[in-house]
């Protein structure tokens, strides 16, 4: 019985392979590659040809390693179970894309330690550059990041010491124009919901919230703070405005969607007391689960898809050009108005 055929491997062609084959120099090889402009036409066809003919496939894993340079940029997002981040990731990949670089998504699902992780796993993976949607934690306010020398761009953040560069959103004034909407439409017994107030967002659209209110004479603002920002925390709360009499206030800003929703619910059930007849209540981040829900939640949107953009931008700035200043780009929030602010007057597109 005659033996089975052995499979005889052969070397992959290497890029001296193609430079002795079409007759140019390695550097003319890497040239049409990587900087066709600087090849002549009919030499550019010669060492295509000899590509093709030899099944020569470039390792971008080894060139990144050997020219110090990558077609692939790392994105941190801190919790992609919230569509403000999907957003921004948009953004990022957007931008990217057209510039011919991947984009290497990691989730740090809220977590400090995974944060880390993700940050050391891409810069042992040699990325061209990294995006980074932090935690609020001493990490995220640091001079030093663990990612050594790769550029490291901040998003939904803006770093206390300018170490880095950042694309943030104005979130006082967020947190202004959920209130201003709510006197608008004669609200004024307020009340804000959010926390906890060490995250610097919060507070600044508590801030913000504060300042609105301290405008106008005949309004008033009190505040709850939360241990979190879900929707099990606004339902917490509303049991807490239910026990002190749901007539206490006639508006509230929470600090983020799935708190209102968890507000909407709960004071929603309330016998004889609805939501907004009697009490009318903004949101904040524009999450999908917002205008969704049963009573389609009024919020303040940030921009998520511009700034993941804006964030784009300034890291390959920064790749480009590694003495480039650090700069913060600071874009603006716009308010949605919804039924659990308008009630009937409002309707879905």
């Amino acid at each position: 019985m005659p033996s089975d055929p052995v499979a005889i491997s052969r070397p992959q062609p290497s890029m001296a392979d193609v430079a002795a084959h079409a007759g140019v120099a390695i550097g003319t090889v890497s040239n049409t590659l990587n900087n066709p402009s600087k090849v002549r036409e009919a030499t550019r066809r010669r060492v295509l040809a000899s590509i093709a003919e030899l099944g020569f496939v470039r390792n971008d894993a080894a060139r990144s390693l050997a020219v110090g340079s990558s077609t692939s940029v790392g994105l941190v997002l801190a919790d992609l179970g919230n569509s403000f981040f999907v957003e921004i990731a948009r953004g990022v990949e957007r931008v990217m894309r057209r510039r011919g670089m991947d984009v290497l998504i990691v989730n740090t699902d809220i977590e400090p330690s995974r944060e880390v992780h993700n940050l050391e796993l891409l810069d042992r993976s040699r990325v061209a550059g990294i995006i980074l949607a932090p935690l609020d934690t001493p990490l995220a306010q640091s001079t030093v990041l663990p990612t050594r020398s790769t550029p490291t761009v901040l998003v939904n953040y803006e770093s206390p010491t300018l170490a880095y560069s950042g694309v943030t959103v104005d979130e006082r004034h967020g947190g202004s124009l959920a209130a201003e909407h709510l006197l608008a439409v004669g609200r004024r017994r307020l009340l804000f919901v959010g926390g906890p107030l060490f995250l610097s967002a919060v507070a600044r659209r508590w801030e913000g919230v504060q300042h609105s209110v301290a405008a106008r004479a005949d309004a008033t603002v009190e505040i709850i703070e939360t241990r979190g920002l879900n929707i099990r925390h606004g339902r917490e709360i509303a049991k807490r405005i239910i026990a002190a009499g749901a007539g206490t206030y006639d508006g509230i800003v929470a600090s983020s969607d799935l708190i209102a929703i968890g507000l909407v619910q709960m004071l929603n059930e309330v016998p004889g007391f609805s939501v907004p007849d009697d009490i009318a209540i903004t949101g904040y981040d524009n999450n999908h689960f917002a205008s969704e829900s049963a009573i389609p939640i009024t919020t303040v949107a940030q921009p998520g898809d511009e700034m993941g953009s804006s964030a784009a931008d300034l890291l390959l700035e920064l790749i480009e050009k590694p003495q480039t200043p650090y700069r913060t780009v600071t874009l603006e929030p716009r308010i949605i108005p919804r039924t659990s602010t308008l009630g009937s007057a409002w309707r879905r597109d």
